[in-house]
């Protein structure tokens, strides 16, 4: 099994209006209330995969109520730990054509007590998980070495986990003692990381990049590029993923979407070549619908057909 951990989650609003009028009133006829947070969005990609998965994190509140009760309605798996304080909304406004206005909320701050009790919950689910994954930000309250503490205990158990967030938290986790076996950060990433200002025409030099001593360690680097595919470090071999053009949908959660595909060839023990096209087939199947965190398996093999790795 799969196990999703979303320690910020979300109801995800989104908001479809023609033009976003500032002070003043904006009529709206189409919304749309999804579970949100970056690891619910992996965990329904894998779920339409067909892959055995469930899904843990931080509950609470209506909110909290209303996201399981969606999960439900799914026939997705999980098991939340529950928290005092309310979760978050996040709310999207898409308007005036292709562009987008975010307001997010900050979410709860957890207690003490309760980081002890989903430590301790965390570690009994993790008596059936065969691969972790771990996404987002995380909530107040948790220190910034939290997802690296979460490798650990996982690591112990002989579970390797994919991560994909960023900053401090991704940071601390590559300093840990013990290491994620995927990393998946964008260019921006890469580049606040290690103090850069590589972009996606410099190849040579971002595989020099993926070589720093910060990245030691860690299996597998998925350095995405937007539609320009991605570059690909797996222990001492790099690969460039190159992906057809797509009339894009809805962007939002593709790189969840690619974590998804990339854990469950992952699980399944698949070559690097089908690992790689896997979780770039999935990114854009995401792209190409207009709800976050979902795909459309009838176009997988067409898109996944397009795709070509290549070693350099």
């Amino acid at each position: 099994m799969i196990l999703t951990v979303t320690m910020n989650p979300s109801v995800d609003i989104s908001y479809s209006i023609k033009e976003l009028k500032l002070d003043d009133i904006n009529r709206v006829s189409q919304v749309s209330k999804t579970a949100g947070g970056k690891g619910l969005n992996v965990t329904r990609v894998v779920h339409e995969l067909g892959g055995p998965v469930k899904a843990t994190g931080i509950v609470g509140g209506h909110l909290g109520n209303q996201l399981k009760e969606q999960l439900d309605s799914a026939g997705i798996e999980h098991d939340f730990y529950p928290i005092s304080q309310e979760i978050r909304n996040s709310i999207a406004i898409l308007h005036n054509g292709n562009n987008q206005t975010e307001i997010l909320e900050t979410g709860p701050t957890m207690t003490k007590a309760e980081i002890a009790g989903l430590l301790a919950a965390f570690q009994r689910l993790l008596s059936k998980t065969k691969l972790l994954t771990i996404s987002g930000s995380l909530a107040k309250g948790l220190s910034t070495d939290f997802y690296a503490q979460l490798i650990m205990i996982a690591k112990e158990k002989g579970i390797d986990t994919l991560l994909d967030t960023s900053g401090e938290a991704l940071k601390e986790a590559l300093i840990g003692n013990e290491k994620p076996k995927l990393i998946k950060p964008n260019l921006t990433e890469i580049n606040d990381l290690l103090q850069l200002k590589l972009d996606s025409k410099q190849p040579e030099k971002l595989k020099q990049a993926l070589n720093h001593p910060l990245f030691e360690g860690v299996e597998w680097i998925v350095v995405t590029l937007g539609g320009n595919g991605a570059i690909v470090k797996h222990d001492n071999l790099f690969y460039r993923a190159m992906i057809p053009k797509i009339d894009v949908i809805n962007p939002v959660g593709s790189g969840d979407a690619t974590i998804a595909g990339l854990a469950y060839a992952l699980s399944r023990y698949e070559s690097d070549e089908e690992i790689i096209k896997t979780g770039m087939t999935t990114g854009m199947l995401n792209a190409l619908e207009s709800v976050t965190g979902h795909i459309n398996t009838e176009h997988f093999q067409t898109l996944y057909s397009q795709i070509t790795v290549e070693a350099f």
